[in-house]
């Protein structure tokens, strides 16, 4: 039989058949690195996205409140990060942050809305 080794650090493999890595220390350093995010850009982006995902949550307790643009602004919100756009049938659109969106209204007043998942 041969010695299998940790992909980690390269210590022999002991245990189980299907056991890749030789402790939960190796195995967690290498899941880490596997999932950190690549690049300083990416890190941002989905910093930018929790903050204004905060934002709005916070904002809206009961699931729709309408809002000014300026109350936004103050609270950090940053108006380019958004996941996802959704038209209704009569042509609204609304930006949505993962669960939580904003329709653009007038008079610089936004509504805040919450899908349902």
């Amino acid at each position: 039989m041969a010695v299998r080794k940790c992909p980690e650090c390269g210590d022999e493999v002991r245990g189980r058949a299907d056991k890749r890595f030789c402790s939960d220390y190796c195995r967690n350093l290498a899941n880490n690195k596997l999932n950190r995010d690549s690049s300083a850009l990416m890190r941002n982006i989905n910093n930018r996205l929790r903050k204004n995902w905060r934002v709005l949550n916070g904002l809206n307790p009961s699931g729709k409140t309408k809002i000014t643009r300026n109350k936004l602004l103050s609270k950090g919100f940053d108006f380019n990060f958004f996941t996802s756009i959704y038209t209704t049938k009569k042509g609204a659109v609304y930006y949505f942050i993962y669960d939580q969106g904003y329709l653009p209204m007038d008079d610089d007043n936004y509504l805040i809305v919450k899908r349902d998942t």
